[in-house]
């Protein structure tokens, strides 16, 4: 686990940014290549990529800001910029990258939930491989497991400045492998006659399931209401409106007449 790479002088490279930019970079580039196959759009990909992989880095880390560690940062308001820091909420990663995609698409006439479908196992992707920079930083750690087993974090790391030298939960390292099972789960469920939407609202469903889950393990903040942690909270959110929505979307489908089948004409 090395948060600084290698240096460039006095420059950092940290595993951190070279490890979240490489997720935005595949991520966009699973995107067009699923984009690519469906035959719609594709060429709009990276223009999305780039505003929404940039939106969503200030969308999380302004969620975590005022979210997760407002008591810290509302004393030092200089430092909020400091991402390199860690401190990034996917959570609000995922709606302000989403916002910047429903502005573009509507900006281009594009079918927001359309695209949202064939994008969605690319963005569950991206977080996956998200999750190894936050590994790599020390930070979304669990809390003790009580027992000699668990992560052990260097003494630079946020974890270790917490928790010291107790074995930790590996939350963020089963969060980055559920990802990758949501990833195959929505690339099956898309092969299916499903409806507009659905794709996008069971990626959310299935992640706000795991996290909602995985958010008993994780050592780095507080609970808010009801012994929940705020990203327990917006993922009962989700997982509530998602599923309405979801089976809503199928009686929809199923309301609309069948579309006429088109007969060749004879010569």
């Amino acid at each position: 686990m090395h948060q600084y790479l290698f240096f460039i002088g006095d420059f950092p490279i940290r595993a951190y940014g070279l490890i979240l930019s490489l997720s935005i970079i595949l991520a966009t580039g699973t995107a067009y290549f699923l984009a690519k196959q469906d035959g719609r759009w594709h060429e709009h990909v990276v223009d999305i990529g780039i505003y929404g992989g940039l939106s969503g880095i200030v969308g999380a880390r302004l969620w975590d800001v005022f979210f997760f560690d407002w008591d810290y940062y509302q004393h030092h308001l200089l430092e909020i910029p400091f991402v390199w820091q860690g401190g990034m909420a996917i959570q609000g990663g995922i709606l302000f990258g989403f916002l910047a995609g429903y502005i573009y698409t509507k900006r281009h006439h594009i079918d927001t939930w359309a695209f949202a479908d064939i994008v969605a196992p690319a963005i569950i992707m991206g977080q996956s491989i998200g999750r190894m920079a936050n590994l790599l930083n020390g930070d979304a750690f669990g809390h003790p497991t009580g027992g000699p087993f668990g992560i052990i974090y260097p003494a630079t790391t946020l974890a270790y400045q917490v928790y010291g030298d107790k074995p930790l939960w590996p939350a963020e390292i089963w969060e980055g492998q559920l990802d990758i099972i949501i990833f195959v789960l929505l690339l099956l469920f898309r092969t299916t006659n499903h409806a507009k939407g659905q794709v996008f609202i069971l990626y959310a469903v299935l992640y706000s399931i795991a996290r909602f889950f995985l958010e008993f393990l994780r050592g780095d903040y507080g609970t808010l209401l009801l012994g929940l942690k705020s990203a327990q909270l917006t993922s009962l959110a989700i997982i509530i409106i998602g599923s309405i929505f979801f089976v809503w979307c199928g009686v929809k489908q199923k309301s609309q007449p069948p579309e006429p089948k088109k007969t060749k004409g004879k010569k």
